[in-house]
């Protein structure tokens, strides 16, 4: 940031700006004109540098807190104009993100959980998952002996099994053509496998099933560092662009909310689902989604999560209509 902007900051009397109402509504008034603006057109943030542009769009839905906290300056103070204009993200948040898609009908669901490579008892993790019955489970942070457990509890129901480094498919349904993805970025060292691809035959026709784990992003001094990620997102848009079959799913731990324009290589390629909630992370007090169900040639038509299973991730649980 600028010194000198910093500088007029620091000659600004606060004190005397709470004293004096008509200059306190001004700033308020400004701020929720801001909120607003950002909150419709998050692109508006400047992505350069420290990466402020992918940290708000990650935390998107949560610029609304500006309301309550705008409206009880309003009730303190009883300024009808303080509270006028909280009105203004109010209403463009809630045009934004108000509302849930109508319940429709759909083919399949599916499931998505990074299960944590330090959970103590995957097979209690399987055991819940199972109960769902999905057609797909797809999972990340798996390891070897995590994987055995996993075997143990889901063979019977999902007799389909496909693998690659730390990531995991088990289908009800037969799978052909499962390969590596390479989404290993240039600043990670090689043996990093987190990406598959596989052919499932599903009831309404062959689909490509694609399972992936980005990197993780850091908070840093420096800034919100999404550069792994990004990499890597732009080398599994590749793969999808390259794909063959028209119907086409994704489920991963994208380490990116699908307003994040981290992930917009990955968005050219394939649709979002509506729902803009189901927050999945961290499990404690999840605050954002990002692990995702994306789909072409057929549509996410509900997105939920599940009970959470002792990762630091909650299960996301999705419904495919083709």
């Amino acid at each position: 940031m600028d010194s000198s902007v910093i500088a007029r900051a620091r000659r600004i009397d606060w004190r005397a700006l709470v004293r004096r109402p008509a200059r306190l509504t001004t700033v308020l008034a400004l701020l929720c004109l801001v909120a607003a603006v950002v909150i419709a057109s998050p692109a508006v943030v400047p992505n350069a540098g420290p990466r402020l542009g992918s940290l708000t769009e990650t935390f998107r839905p949560w610029l609304g807190l500006v309301v309550p906290l705008v409206l009880l300056v309003a009730l303190l103070r009883r300024s009808l104009a303080t509270a006028l204009a909280a009105l203004v993200p109010a209403v463009v948040w809630l045009g934004v993100f108000a509302g849930s898609p109508d319940e429709e009908a759909y083919d399949i669901e599916v499931v998505q959980h990074n299960v944590s490579d330090t959970h103590p008892d995957p097979a209690r993790v399987a055991r819940q998952l199972l109960d769902r019955n999905a057609a797909l489970i797809a999972l990340q942070e798996v390891t070897p002996q995590a994987r055995e457990e996993f075997r143990a509890v889901l063979e019977t129901t999902y007799p389909h099994h496909a693998h690659v480094g730390t990531v995991d498919l088990w289908s009800q349904y037969p799978l052909d053509e499962v390969r590596r993805v390479d989404i290993r970025p240039p600043s990670i060292p090689a043996g990093w496998e987190r990406g598959l691809r596989a052919t499932v035959r599903l009831p309404q026709g062959e689909t490509a099933v694609y399972v992936a784990h980005l990197p993780s992003v850091r908070f840093r001094v420096t800034g919100f560092g999404t550069d792994a990620r990004d990499a890597s997102a732009g080398l599994l848009a590749d793969a999808l662009a390259a794909e063959r079959l028209d119907r086409v799913l994704l489920l991963g731990d994208l380490n990116s909310t699908t307003d994040d324009r981290g992930l917009d290589p990955v968005l050219r390629q394939l649709d979002a689902p509506e729902e803009r909630f189901a927050f999945s992370w961290p499990s404690s007090l999840p605050v954002a989604r990002i692990d995702q169900v994306l789909a072409r040639g057929g549509r996410v038509v509900d997105v939920r999560t599940l009970p959470d299973t002792g990762s630091d991730h909650l299960p996301v649980e999705a419904r495919i209509r083709f």
